[in-house]
């Protein structure tokens, strides 16, 4: 079986229109690695299902992306999906009014337990250090 993304089929994002993911924050984490060794898979997207519940982590390695090794990361912490959608790199996600960052990648460490959705941002802060407080909502889009 052939992954179009591998293959290189796509020359574009082949995402036209979708909708805005919605969730809420289930628990703030807090703490930074540096040697964290995520492996991101070559798809750019992935379904988020209501009611699923996912993991945050935020780089700010300049390399990040689709099938790359993300070393530096820091926890933000864990989103309820409430209105499930497709999650695809280059969604910013938002939560109090601030930008989280901009999703680079997705990790399958932990599955079927959760899914690592990383994020890039100029700032490697943790969900303390952001200030974020539980049940805040979060958009993705």
């Amino acid at each position: 079986m052939v992954d179009p993304y591998q293959a290189g089929f796509f020359r574009e994002n082949p995402y036209a229109a979708k909708r805005v993911i919605k969730g809420k924050l289930v628990v703030i984490l807090r703490g930074k690695l540096e040697q964290r060794g995520l492996e991101l898979i070559p798809t750019i997207s992935r379904a988020v299902l209501k009611d699923e519940v996912h993991e945050l982590i935020v780089t700010d390695q300049e390399n990040a992306g689709p099938g790359s090794k993300v070393d530096k990361i820091a926890y933000i912490g864990f989103i309820e999906i409430t209105a499930g959608g497709v999650m695809t790199v280059g969604d910013t996600l938002t939560c109090q009014d601030k930008v989280l960052g901009r999703v680079v990648g997705f990790d399958e460490t932990h599955l079927p337990n959760h899914l690592n959705i990383v994020l890039a941002s100029d700032t490697r802060s943790d969900g303390v250090e952001k200030n974020l407080k539980l049940e805040s909502e979060i958009t993705g889009e």
